[in-house]
């Protein structure tokens, strides 16, 4: 474990972490070009030891309240080891799965494993849809905002939202893709949304109705956000606890409006704006992946009132760093690509950097 390092330095370590490879990489890629054999080999050696080093980091953590929900993971963890039955109804897949690792490894292998589920998928998707260029789409999941916290405390999502991208891994193979979908509402049956939404850019793919839509969502929960949230409450989205979230039963904090948050959704909208509209990119399963997003986004925005509607977000906030690279790396739109790259990359972090450093420090 890495009990070396103080809890309340953790996330610390991992954001100036972060912070060092970004600007590592900006640096870098005004020396070579983006093509060039050594930076081929860059990229390989430096995205092999992230996903090592960033799997060992977050797998084994420690134990302490700096992890969210850790604690109560790891006592249920633990009385499974015991013997005990699963008895909830909610997201019983989750619990099997955490049942049965207890017959084999203490707690510390159910996190790391747990964090290789959530990880590996990451690194599948890059590497399936940008071959050689993986590490610069696995670097956005790494540097987005709420890939931290997914992956050390609202861990059931973090999973479920993986199991959904390692099923677009397998955009042509439709029954395997189901199976990992389903695996992913299993764990957390809130990934449904980015299924159903997906389900749909099968039928209709137009990602000018979306892009509207998603605009049009903004001025519809300011003037009817209640309205939104109590229909998505009566029509039972979510298990019991959800919706508990978004009827207000739970305390917690206070309901507001995020424009922050908004903002930081846009980086994604305008990316697809930009090269779908304004540059005229054709790529069907980006459009896919742009319109499941706008989709799942604007459902966000209708309930943005709602108590921990970061919930909700994540549902499309996990897609967010492969809806803004994805174009990047399957053509050529700039004379010095590379550059515009790690200019994306490092503007996508600061929006992490800055929330951690005047939001949250």
């Amino acid at each position: 474990m890495f009990d070396f390092v103080q809890l309340k330095y953790y996330y610390d370590l991992y954001m100036y972490f972060a912070l060092f490879l970004v600007l590592a990489n900006l640096l870098h890629a005004y020396t070579l070009k983006l093509d060039d054999s050594k930076n081929i080999r860059f990229l390989r050696t430096v995205g092999l030891v992230l996903l090592v080093g960033i799997t060992l980091y977050l797998g084994l953590r420690p134990l302490g309240r700096y992890f969210g929900d850790m604690g109560a993971y790891h006592h249920k963890f633990l009385n499974y080891a015991q013997g005990a039955d699963v008895t909830t109804t909610k997201d019983v897949f989750f619990h099997y799965y955490m049942k049965f690792l207890s017959n084999f490894v203490p707690s510390s292998g159910f996190f790391l494993i747990t964090e290789i589920l959530y990880i590996i998928p990451m690194y599948l998707i890059s590497k399936k849809h940008f071959k050689q260029y993986w590490f610069y789409a696995f670097f956005m999941f790494v540097v987005s905002f709420s890939f931290y916290s997914y992956g050390t405390n609202g861990i059931r999502n973090g999973v479920a939202g993986s199991m959904f991208l390692l099923g677009l891994c397998f955009p042509q193979k439709k029954i395997l893709q189901a199976v990992f979908f389903l695996i992913g509402i299993l764990f957390h049956k809130t990934v449904m949304l980015p299924v159903l939404a997906y389900c749909l850019t099968l039928i209709y793919n137009d990602p000018k109705t979306f892009l509207k839509g998603w605009l049009f969502a903004i001025p519809m929960s300011l003037i009817m956000g209640g309205i939104w949230i109590s229909l998505f409450t009566s029509l039972g989205f979510g298990d019991d606890r959800l919706a508990g979230y978004l009827s207000g039963d739970f305390a917690g904090e206070t309901p507001r409006f995020r424009w922050d948050f908004i903002f930081h959704s846009a980086f994604a909208v305008f990316a697809g704006w930009y090269f779908v509209i304004k540059r005229q990119f054709k790529d069907d399963f980006y459009n896919q992946i742009l319109n499941t997003y706008l989709i799942c986004n604007g459902f966000w925005i209708l309930v943005i009132r709602a108590n921990f509607s970061n919930r909700f977000a994540y549902l499309s906030w996990f897609m967010m760093g492969l809806v803004i690279i994805y174009p990047l790396l399957k053509k050529q739109f700039f004379k010095n690509q590379q550059v515009i790259i790690a200019k994306v990359v490092t503007a996508y972090f600061l929006f992490t950097f800055l929330m951690w450093l005047l939001y949250y420090s």
